[in-house]
């Protein structure tokens, strides 16, 4: 008999059986290998064909375990869940996973650093993105209709939140999202030049841009502001 790739990283199927076991002693081998078939969790495999699970393999199963456990689901929902949890989606209890309406705020003057943590990798539907941002559905009308919010393919991303809460707040001021095309108009400038400046180098520096691009335009709006 063949035995496993040592060079193989990951839990054998015997190893994820002893850690589940702590927390749910009636687990078997026979209950895993029933979850795969039915595409819960897609462990790795090596050369020799022996199941590799990672660490998020094993917190998936874990979280598929529970919901049967705690919340008597059947596996046709929480098969629906682990699908909204791969697109960013938050894991909730008694519930379905939710978007995040907690994003961080970007700091006044951000660098390059900051960039790509708001949660781009997200995918929200329409109405996940409405919850999450706290906005009513003619609010996002509105949005949409001025490109302030866009989807990426058939999703939105944390972006997208972010925009919406901040348009949100614009609003509280009596400013619509009508009064806010100036700056997706100066935005769009901003990444042509990015773009322009980018196309004659070789290495990436499109975050380093990025991040000067918005120091400029925040010191530039403030500048005026306290004259």
């Amino acid at each position: 008999m063949a035995k496993p790739d040592p060079s193989a990283g990951g839990s054998s199927i015997g190893e994820v059986l002893r850690i589940l076991q702590a927390e749910f002693a009636d687990v078997t081998i026979s209950k895993l290998r029933f979850l795969e078939a039915e595409g819960l969790v897609a462990p790795a495999r090596t050369a020799s064909g022996y199941r590799k699970f990672s660490a998020a393999d094993i917190e998936r199963l874990r979280y598929v375990l529970s919901a049967q456990r705690d919340q008597y689901l059947p596996l046709r929902v929480i098969k629906e869940h682990l699908g909204a949890m791969d697109r960013g989606l938050r894991p909730a209890i008694g519930g379905p996973p939710v978007a995040p309406s907690d994003l961080p705020g970007p700091p006044e003057l951000p660098g390059a650093e900051e960039f790509g943590v708001y949660g781009t990798e997200l995918k929200l539907t329409r109405e996940e993105l409405r919850v999450a941002a706290g906005i009513s559905p003619e609010l996002l009308d509105e949005l949409e209709s001025h490109h302030l919010v866009v989807a990426r393919g058939n999703h939105y991303d944390g972006d997208a939140i972010l925009v919406a809460k901040t348009a949100a707040e614009f609003a509280q001021y009596g400013i619509e999202p009508r009064h806010l095309r100036p700056f997706r108009t100066a935005a769009d400038r901003e990444v042509g030049l990015i773009e322009q400046v980018m196309s004659h180098r070789r290495d990436d520096k499109t975050q380093e841009l990025a991040a000067l691009a918005v120091r400029l335009h925040a010191a530039l709006v403030r500048s005026r502001l306290t004259r």
